[in-house]
């Protein structure tokens, strides 16, 4: 069967890229990415202009219908971070093998690889949103459970499909879930994270959480404390004042502000933590209600923001992070334990956690922590091209 791969150009395109995952998908497992985001990588209006357009692409069979789709694009600090030049691509999503030998995973990975040689990249790496630390992945098991927002599903073929091709993996990791915290009969939190208190006064700190002008006067810091604590992470890249400035923006709009919690330490803001609330599983059935993805956004038109006394039923972790100089002091203990106060105080019975690098046991730690369990394997693939 011919299959056909054209680049997306019209409003009737654009309409049948974004539609065609809930095409391919239940709607109980997969969670569309929001479609704002994907129509301003479209427009080239989203804060990834300043690395290069985003190109999208969809596949077809011979009878016209959508069977595939995907996005193409660079990102200069990956480069300089990774020390190559790498084809990146995402929001991959195609249907299995068809009837008459079509492959419209083949098709779209063809597409990939040509794109890369002619920009002159050595390997081929996705599926990714912006960058690696914002992807999904692809599910490697777990498949029978629901996604996370922003499109955090894969069925399990997908996963043939990549090896089928000569991917390999890259940066395998997990999911979590921590279920029922408003539990009354659960470990409490000073128990589940043990911190000594008399530390607080003799090391000058204090939680805080965030609301207001602390907030707005806190957020450079925090963009500091997060790309510090990144900088020994491959698949990490610094983000950039532009880009966290459109991220802030998005974060008023769905923060809930018992969720966000930086620590001082006399005064100075060392660490901090960040959940936000998750839309529940069924609000998600159009495109265009999604979620975050990856530390710190995009977060898309995730959840309203809650108002006195409101609150969703779930949240997902988006970010941790410890300027490198105070980690390992149980910084992130704490805060921990105050975010699981706050949760269980505001009604939040589950909390789920984006994907932690396999063998990441500090990150690990808060789901532990909340009796949580891994939720998906997930994984990046990549192909070299030269």
């Amino acid at each position: 069967m011919t299959i056909q791969v054209t680049k997306v150009t019209t409003p009737d395109d654009l309409r049948e890229f974004c539609g065609l995952p809930l095409r391919l998908h239940p709607r109980s497992l997969y969670v569309p990415v929001p479609e704002r985001c994907i129509r301003a990588w479209y427009a080239g209006n989203g804060h990834q202009r300043r690395y290069g357009p985003v190109d999208l692409y969809l596949a077809r069979d011979g009878a016209g219908r959508p069977v595939g789709r995907i996005s193409l694009h660079r990102h200069s600090a990956l480069d300089a971070r990774v020390g190559r030049a790498v084809q990146l691509f995402g929001l991959t999503e195609f249907a299995d093998r068809l009837p008459g030998g079509g492959d419209p995973a083949k098709e779209l990975f063809d597409l990939a690889e040509q794109a890369g040689a002619v920009s002159g990249c050595d390997l081929l790496l996705g599926p990714v949103a912006g960058s690696p630390d914002e992807a999904p992945g692809v599910l490697t098991s777990g498949f029978e459970r629901r996604g996370f927002s922003g499109g955090g599903w894969s069925p399990p073929y997908a996963v043939d499909a990549y090896e089928r091709h000569r991917f390999t993996r890259r940066w395998p990791g997990r999911t979590w879930i921590c279920e029922d915290l408003d539990d009354p009969g659960r470990l409490p939190p000073e128990k589940a994270f043990r911190f000594d208190d008399r530390r607080l006064a003799r090391e000058r700190l204090a939680v805080h959480q965030g609301r207001g002008r602390a907030l707005r006067a806190v957020l450079p810091q925090l963009r500091e404390i997060l790309n510090a604590s990144a900088r020994e992470l491959e698949q990490r890249t610094e983000l950039s004042a532009e880009d966290f400035a459109v991220r802030a923006r998005e974060l008023g709009r769905v923060l809930d502000d018992r969720l966000l919690l930086w620590l001082t330490r006399a005064g100075e803001p060392v660490a901090f933590v960040l959940a936000v609330p998750e839309a529940p599983p069924r609000a998600g059935g159009g495109c265009g209600r999604g979620g975050p993805f990856g530390p710190f956004g995009p977060l898309g038109g995730l959840w309203r923001r809650p108002g006195p006394g409101g609150h969703g039923e779930q949240a997902a972790l988006m970010a941790a992070a410890t300027l490198p100089q105070w980690q390992r002091q149980g910084y992130q203990t704490l805060l921990a334990r105050e975010l699981y106060r706050n949760l269980a105080a505001a009604g939040y019975r589950v909390l789920r956690g984006h994907r932690v690098p396999e063998g990441d046991a500090a990150a690990e730690a808060v789901y532990r922590g909340m009796g949580g369990r891994p939720l998906h394997g997930t994984t990046l693939y990549q192909r070299g091209l030269r």
